[in-house]
């Protein structure tokens, strides 16, 4: 029942058969929630990014008033665009303890590449909406193509939208990958959800780095998930927050309170390919290039390429400050093909300060070819000089 102009109840149009025969298949094909939206351009959702990109939310990333036109407009993708299916899957599992010498990876990535399993599902359930409208009507999106997919699964009631600034799915939390079917049949919309975060702030006071501003936003520049993913150099200033996060980051998502009652309600497919997958070995990743990296290749961390895994070892092994990992980041400095590897572990190198650490370091700083690495090398060993200063001057 829902009430009408005057206040009087009345009674809900039953759903199209076709609306119940896409549920049942997306249900049946596995997917962990379905929900349906209209496919009208949103233009809050539209006036919302370009604000989030003239703030320079995702300033690493190329956006721009473009992008949010056509990420809000399902008719961008498929022409004649009526409903949006939102499918949401879960993917939290057990989470291995941490342990002195490896990283951290967010739970998303340590299995097979969740974009190929996702594509599989909605394919399927498109095929048989193709069936329905007795033609090809659709278009599948998963992180694929631009389109607000947190945004429309809101507008659809799959979810509601944390202060984390991710979609949570009632019994299944924010820990969920999201994918969508746009359709040119006329389907039945869902009602969003009233749902709210409320006054809760758990997410904002565990993320370290203060990227959630708690009015639903994200200065993306300051997450350690994407800070995790960018090609160039994380700046110095956020490397000690990031920890031994060595892809993406979950600090927001274990805080949630409705994730945290979802519990691990990903499947046998969303557990770890194999253990070195969700806490690797952090010199064993230091290294890894050529015929080391296929492996990776396989779990979504492989996009970015292998040079990017090896800086965010760097940087984990710099936050663990053990003088044991000073021979591998030092091998590092001296021979990695990649002058944004050697700079950061540089960093690193720095930050463990060990005799040997500087050793490395007075090297690098003669020796390396690139202008960027003896810059880093001649920053990590600054507090050391300053540090022998004083105490030469204030002998104990």
């Amino acid at each position: 029942m829902r009430p009408s102009r005057s206040g009087a109840a009345v009674a809900e149009s039953p759903p199209s058969e076709a609306t119940r025969a896409v549920k049942a298949v997306a249900r049946a094909c596995g997917a962990g929630a379905v929900r349906i939206a209209t496919a009208d351009a949103d233009a809050p959702t539209r006036a919302r990014m370009q604000a989030a990109f003239a703030r320079g939310d995702f300033a690493t990333w190329p956006y721009d008033g473009d992008y949010a036109a056509r990420a809000s407009d399902p008719g961008a993708l498929l022409a004649g665009a009526r409903s949006v299916v939102c499918i949401a899957m879960p993917y939290a599992t057990p989470v291995p303890p941490e342990r002195a010498g490896r990283g951290r990876v967010s739970a998303y990535a340590w299995s097979a590449d969740y974009h190929r399993r996702m594509q599989m599902l909605l394919r399927e359930i498109a095929a048989r909406i193709d069936v329905l409208a007795g033609a090809p009507a659709t278009r599948i999106v998963c992180d694929t193509a631009p389109l607000a997919e947190r945004a429309f699964a809101a507008r659809s009631g799959l979810g509601w939208i944390g202060k984390h600034t991710s979609a949570i799915v009632p019994g299944l939390g924010s820990a969920v990958f999201l994918g969508e079917i746009v359709t040119t049949l006329a389907l039945d919309p869902d009602p969003p959800l009233k749902t709210s975060c409320g006054a809760c702030t758990r997410c904002i006071d565990a993320c370290p780095t203060g990227a959630l501003r708690g009015d639903g936003t994200i200065d993306a520049g300051r997450c350690i998930s994407d800070l995790t993913q960018r090609r160039d150099a994380i700046p110095r200033a956020l490397r000690p927050l990031v920890g031994t996060w060595v892809w993406g980051c979950d600090l927001c998502n274990e805080a949630c309170p409705p994730s945290q009652r979802a519990g691990a309600r990903g499947d046998a497919a969303a557990r770890p390919l194999e253990e070195d997958m969700a806490a690797p070995p952090l010199t064993a990743l230091l290294r890894v290039r050529g015929a080391r990296f296929r492996r990776w290749r396989r779990t979504a961390m492989g996009w970015r390429g292998a040079a990017v895994l090896r800086r965010n070892a760097a940087v984990a092994l710099g936050n663990g400050l053990d003088r044991a990992d000073v021979p591998a980041l030092a091998e590092a400095l001296g021979g990695d093909p990649s002058a944004l590897v050697r700079a950061h572990a540089a960093w690193a190198l720095g930050r463990i300060g060990s005799p040997s650490a500087l050793a490395a370091l007075r090297k690098a700083c003669l020796e390396d070819a690139a202008p960027s690495v003896r810059e880093e090398a001649n920053a990590a060993l600054e507090p050391h000089r300053s540090a022998r200063a004083f105490t030469m001057l204030n002998p104990c």
